[in-house]
């Protein structure tokens, strides 16, 4: 004899099952909207509106007379949600006597991951209308081989959201099985893939299918309206996503590991022209990172200079020279000088550096801390962002935009001469912030705040049984 708990389990796999055979509702009136409905449903999650609140209302419970009365309304403010952001739709262009179905295929935006975000975004919907949702607290770490009551709830949880391959019910022993599917999950959410449930992975594993699904759609709406606009060739860094893309003739020539800014010197947001690139370049420490960093290393060591390599001047440009002793008294005062570190393998900016103007002091560059890019968060700069492909994406420099390409191979044996090279034109660079995603594989992404940029207020789920069309729940 199954229990409750276990006749409750069976019901939500018949219900999956159903899911995955008509995934909003099993009725053909509904079925004829599907697409639409999806699509509005995007929009809504991302921007809701009393509107589109409205129309959901309509396809999802009103007659199809009623539903067709509408269909008109409903699909032109679905293609204006894009054309206000200036994405092209095949709707543009189709022809007026297109079917109902055709027609609303053709609202869908022209991008790679659209129908994996919306088939993600369904099961999310599907999961916060019928499944409970309560926090997980277990009050301490769990490890693999820990027994504890959580462990139970932890595993329903990883097979619902789909990282777990089977559902293991009423095991309360953290079993190799769980250790496995937890490590997926931590992946896919930028955390460090060790199978410790900690704070971090339980805060994703807390996230509501309804906060997801929100996140997922928001973020995807700025995506694409982003890159509908962008000329290539182009660098794009995901500033939570530790990532940089390197996109030309609609590939992806170049990925890479990044190092971002720190929660208190924050990458910021942006866009520039990439129009040098330096070889072996010198350091010139920003008066902050002097006073933070810098100065007290040398109130505690006096060789600190000599040691990694720095040269001090005045402000006229004169070379200063101190004993250890006194460069430790002169960091107690006002330091009225210029610190300049030399090109070399511990210089902070290795060996290449990408220049573009702008008035924060931001670029590009290689960094001598290889090993930074093996942690998961690699928010660990003061701002600058560090690329872990660097010699990879100095090559495509050299090869599509570098000018002196003679000066350029005779600088490839050496390590010490800094040389500015000018570029045939300047490359596009846009830091950006995105949390979520769908990625290459059909896997569903998220990245965590890291600068707490991107609160997420909760959006009012819509019920399926509106009888009043202007009526807004």
């Amino acid at each position: 004899m199954f229990n409750k708990q276990k006749r409750s389990v069976i019901a939500s796999i018949m219900s999956i099952v159903l899911l995955c055979l008509s995934p909003l509702s099993l009725a053909s009136t509904q079925d004829k909207f599907d697409n639409l409905i999806q699509h509005l449903q995007l929009q809504y999650l991302a921007e809701p509106t009393a509107q589109r609140a409205q129309y959901l209302a309509i396809l999802q419970t009103k007659s199809v007379a009623e539903q067709l009365e509408y269909i008109d309304y409903i699909q032109y403010s679905v293609a204006d949600f894009w054309h206000t952001r200036q994405v092209l739709l095949a709707f543009d262009t189709i022809d007026h006597m297109a079917s109902l179905q055709e027609k609303n295929i053709a609202l869908e935006p022209s991008v790679d991951d659209y129908l994996g975000v919306i088939n993600y975004l369904r099961k999310l919907m599907w999961l916060s209308q019928t499944q409970d949702w309560q926090a997980i607290t277990p009050e301490g770490l769990l490890r693999p081989g820990d027994s504890h009551p959580s462990i139970k709830q932890i595993n329903q949880r990883l097979w619902l959201l789909g990282d777990a391959n089977e559902y293991l019910a009423d095991e309360i022993i953290y079993l190799p099985e769980l250790e496995q599917s937890v490590k997926r999950f931590q992946s896919r959410h930028g955390l460090k893939a060790d199978a410790v449930i900690g704070p971090k992975t339980l805060f994703w594993l807390n996230q509501t299918p309804q906060q997801r699904a929100v996140l997922l759609a928001k973020s995807f709406v700025e995506k694409t309206t982003y890159l509908s606009q962008l000329p290539q060739p182009y660098l794009l860094i995901n500033i939570p996503a530790f990532q940089m893309v390197l996109v030309d003739d609609n590939q992806v020539v170049l990925s890479s590991k990044v190092i971002v800014g720190k929660s208190y010197r924050q990458t910021p947001v942006m866009t520039g022209q990439i129009s040098n690139i330096i070889i072996n370049p010198t350091w010139t420490v920003p008066r902050q990172l002097l006073r933070q960093d810098i100065l007290p290393q040398i109130k505690h060591n006096g060789h600190y200079f000599a040691d990694r390599h720095f040269d001090v001047f005045d402000y006229e440009g004169h070379r200063i020279d101190k004993t250890p002793e006194q460069w430790q008294q002169a960091a107690l005062g006002r330091f009225p000088y210029r610190v300049v570190q030399r090109p070399g393998s511990d210089n902070a900016l290795g060996r290449y550096k990408f220049h573009f103007n702008n008035d924060q002091s931001i670029y590009l560059h290689d960094t001598p801390s290889r090993s930074l890019f093996l942690k998961s968060a690699r928010d660990l700069s003061s701002g600058c962002v560090r690329i872990e492909k660097v010699q990879q994406l100095a090559d495509w420099f050299a090869k599509n935009l570098v000018i002196d390409k003679r000066s350029w191979s005779r600088l490839q044996s050496n390590y010490t001469q800094t040389q500015w090279f000018s570029l045939s034109s300047s490359l596009p660079v846009h830091m950006v912030y995105w949390r979520a995603w769908v990625d290459e594989q059909h896997v569903a992404q998220y990245r965590d705040d890291i600068y707490q940029l991107a609160p997420l207020e909760p959006v009012g789920l819509l019920s399926h049984k509106v009888s009043n069309i202007g009526t807004v729940q």
